[in-house]
């Protein structure tokens, strides 16, 4: 069971760095550092909202409006880094 615990957090770790290259990516896109127009930016940037985007859309319907800022990639980090630092650990002690 350990090492199922453990595969999970490696996975929620890995997960956090999807979700900030997906923050970094898309700030790069509004900012016209990167072009977005470019295939392979395109499909870099549709395969990482493909996988951030089921998990941070309930988190936008649920977080209010703020103006141009998405808070909901931080939300999500936090929730990640929660699972990761506390929830997987207690498990592990209950296992």
């Amino acid at each position: 069971m350990h090492e199922l615990l453990g595969f999970i957090s490696y996975l929620v770790g890995l997960y956090t760095y999807i979700v900030v290259a997906d923050v970094i990516l898309t700030l790069l896109m509004q900012f016209n550092v990167v072009n977005p127009y470019q295939p392979t930016v395109r499909s870099i940037a549709q395969g990482l909202h493909a996988v951030t985007e089921p998990l941070l859309r309930p988190i936008r319907r649920i977080l209010p409006a703020t103006g141009g800022i998405d808070f909901s990639p931080f939300v999500l980090l936090i929730g990640c880094y929660f699972v990761q630092s506390v929830v997987i650990p207690n498990l592990q002690k209950l296992f």
